[in-house]
């Protein structure tokens, strides 16, 4: 059989196959029938979730195939012999399917393989390493491969469960064969390794495949697939010819694959990713606890709404306003209740002007305010016009910034009101300076209005 007639011959296989199981396919295909909002279907009975991990699926399978075999591959390439024969082959595998579209496959082979060299002048080549003339090969060969198969179609957006599968598969191994060989002559040896011994040859070999598999029933597959064979040596046909090329080999098959495990467990070989989305996104249950879950989403959007509720506008929430109903532009605490300020801090914010009111100052601030300046005038006459009164000027600030920061801030504030005060005529020794810092605050310094009144001077007869 030449080149040509090997292609011809595994295109026909593969279209008689691939019909076969095309109808078969169509048979096992199945229907859906939605019902109402939860999605009922008649089609599947699965309970595996998509992210539920490989553990809810049958992904151990074993697998056994029969084909033919020829010394050529569908590639091309060099060959030692003009003509080949097809012969038998056969194999057995053992895979794992670690996903939707990747799995693991150990195989096993056996097969046999024939050439001779009829079309070659004189019906024999010579071999530049042995220095003989063959005229003909039959190699009997055994393997054993690891290989990794991508399936290349796992989903399917017109059926809810696959039934064809297209797959690619590349791996490595190796190959122990036993070429006996017939010389021009007549006589029949059989191939001499390097070291002169006459028995199995042990090369490694690279499969690299195709195929399409149909599935039958959830636990059985049929294969149909093409493999071929790259040798690591020049010597599985025994014959060195155009040294230093190498040799190879093609396996077309077909087979049945059983998955092992319990039927109450879907294949994963055959999940389609997309109906099971879809299954989970129509799920009763699932939807049941979205629904709790906006319900729950409900009540806490509620009680953060009513820990925001402040009916009389006082800054403090009705959850913790412990004075409500205060008036509008009424100075509160923590607790919402008014702050009574002492009687001298009366007019600090309004700049009465009364002698001995709090001197208030800016923010990180001890310049003096004009607003200040009748406040500190009547205090300067008052202080002349009795000169036996002697003043202790308090500084105090607001708590932002650092405690020491303050402190010195407060002592600033302080010499500010006593430098006024010389200049309009007070004896210095009259008027002694204290700071007090953050501390002894008359209104809450959580509040931007309390943390005004804080930054202040206060006056103290001594």
């Amino acid at each position: 059989m030449n080149y040509s007639t090997l292609k011809k011959t595994v295109a026909l296989s593969f279209a008689s196959l691939m019909a076969a199981g095309m109808v078969n396919a169509q048979s096992t295909t199945t229907t859906t029938t939605t019902t109402d909002s939860t999605k009922t279907t008649s089609d599947v009975a699965t309970t595996a979730k998509v992210f539920g991990g490989r553990g809810q699926y049958r992904t151990f399978s074993l697998g056994i195939n029969a084909g033919i075999t020829a010394p050529v591959v569908l590639t091309g390439g060099s060959n030692d012999y003009t003509n080949w024969k097809v012969d038998f082959g056969a194999g057995v595998s053992a895979r794992w399917q670690v996903a939707h579209s990747f799995g693991i496959q150990l195989d096993g082979h056996y097969g046999q393989f024939e050439g001779n060299n009829q079309d070659a002048p004189g019906g024999a080549r010579y071999d530049g390493v042995s220095g003989v003339w063959i005229s003909s090969f039959k190699t009997t060969m055994y393997s054993a491969t690891l290989s990794g198969i991508a399936n290349v179609a796992t989903v399917d957006y017109l059926r809810r469960k696959n039934a064809i599968n297209f797959y690619v598969s590349a791996g490595g191994g190796f190959a122990w064969y036993n070429p006996k060989l017939t010389l021009s002559n007549g006589t029949t040896t059989q191939y001499t390794n390097a070291d002169g011994s006459k028995h199995y040859v042990t090369e490694m070999i690279i499969p690299v495949g195709v195929g399409v598999k149909f599935r039958l029933s959830d636990a059985t597959a049929l294969n149909l697939g093409y493999t071929e064979n790259f040798v690591d040596g020049d010597n599985f046909d025994g014959l060195h010819y155009g040294y230093p090329t190498k040799d190879k080999y093609g396996y077309t098959y077909a087979g049945l694959e059983f998955t092992l495990g319990p039927k109450s467990k879907p294949n994963l070989d055959w999940v389609n990713p997309v109906a099971m989305m879809y299954d989970e996104l129509y799920d009763a249950a699932l939807r049941q606890e979205v629904e709790a879950l906006k319900g729950r989403v409900t009540n806490v959007e509620n009680a953060v709404n009513d820990l925001k509720k402040d009916s009389d506008g006082d800054g403090v929430s009705d959850q913790f306003d412990k004075c409500p109903n205060t008036p509008a532009g009424t100075v509160v605490d923590g607790a919402g209740c008014e702050i009574k300020f002492p009687k001298d801090t009366v007019n600090a914010n309004n700049g009465g002007g009364a002698a001995y009111s709090n001197i208030q100052f800016d923010f990180d601030s001890s310049v003096l305010r004009t607003s200040s300046y009748p406040a500190l005038d009547k205090t300067s006459a008052d202080l002349r016009s009795n000169s036996s009164k002697t003043i202790e000027l308090d500084g105090y600030a607001s708590s932002e910034g650092t405690a020491a920061h303050n402190m010195r801030l407060s002592r600033d504030r302080a010499n500010s009101v006593k430098t006024y005060l010389v200049n309009s005529g007070v004896e210095a020794r009259r008027l002694k300076v204290k700071a007090y810092g953050e501390t002894h605050p008359i209104a809450d310094n959580s509040t931007e209005e309390g943390r005004i009144l804080n930054r202040r001077v206060e006056f103290k007869q001594r």
